[in-house]
């Protein structure tokens, strides 16, 4: 049974990383001694390494090793022996890029599928949906394809943001970008706004968090969903 948890960031401000989410990870990891942790987002400012210090450092709080999978020789195998993956945030173009470069597209979505429970968050939720083709990064490499996990049946948009009344920025806004993917597209996107998750357990997609999501769907008018609220329905 599929175990995932979606999550639109890594960082809440004022808090550390994954801070926010520790006990959610408990559960999800609850039988992983070492998670496999995939650091191909960050293209700059960090290496591969520093960036899985990070991850280190926040799991070893709930008791959990890290493996970062560019130590790994064969990472294929890496991803077909884990007991837990965690893909982290970055730039989506990169990650997608690396991931199929790597040939590790089909082995996670087959290891998060057979129930290797699966964290994501940023660019790593943005592969769990159809495509990439609501990310908010700029495409600063040109991976293979835009589709990525299909983990669940529509697109995601982490780090959504509503428009801001006082503001006098005339260009578009996420809601905008949205509406104009679905001129192409007929998909659904969940807007994930920051400290929000979707919790997946097996067929049940269940939002997670004290925000609303917003939810955007071809030739219908977006609406706001509660904390709690299943999104199985969207397809």
């Amino acid at each position: 049974m599929k175990h995932i948890c979606i999550a639109s960031t890594s960082t809440l401000h004022g808090s550390g990383y994954l801070e926010y989410l520790l006990e959610e990870l408990k559960l999800l990891f609850k039988a992983a001694d070492t998670i496999l942790f995939v650091p191909y987002a960050r293209p700059s400012g960090i290496t591969h390494d520093q960036y899985t210090e990070n991850a280190k450092t926040a799991f070893t709080s709930i008791g959990k090793n890290v493996l970062g999978i560019h130590e790994c020789a064969n990472p294929v195998e890496a991803v077909k022996q884990a007991k837990g993956i965690f893909i982290g945030g970055g730039n989506t173009f990169v990650l997608v890029n690396q991931l199929y470069k790597n040939q590790l597209i089909e082995p996670i979505r087959e290891a998060v599928l057979n129930g290797v429970p699966y964290l994501g968050t940023s660019a790593g939720s943005n592969i769990c949906g159809l495509t990439i083709g609501t990310t908010n990064d700029m495409p600063i490499v040109y991976p293979p394809s835009f589709r990525t996990l299909g983990l669940v049946p529509f697109n995601i948009n982490p780090h959504y943001l509503d428009p801001v009344a006082s503001s006098k920025h005339m260009g578009e806004t996420r809601e905008t970008r949205i509406k104009e993917f679905h001129k192409f597209n007929t998909q659904p996107v969940v807007g994930l706004r920051e400290g929000s998750w979707l919790d997946v357990k097996g067929d049940s997609i269940t939002l997670k968090g004290n925000l609303k999501a917003r939810i955007f769907e071809h030739e219908k008018a977006a609406f706001e969903v509660e904390p709690g609220t299943e999104l199985n329905q969207l397809k």
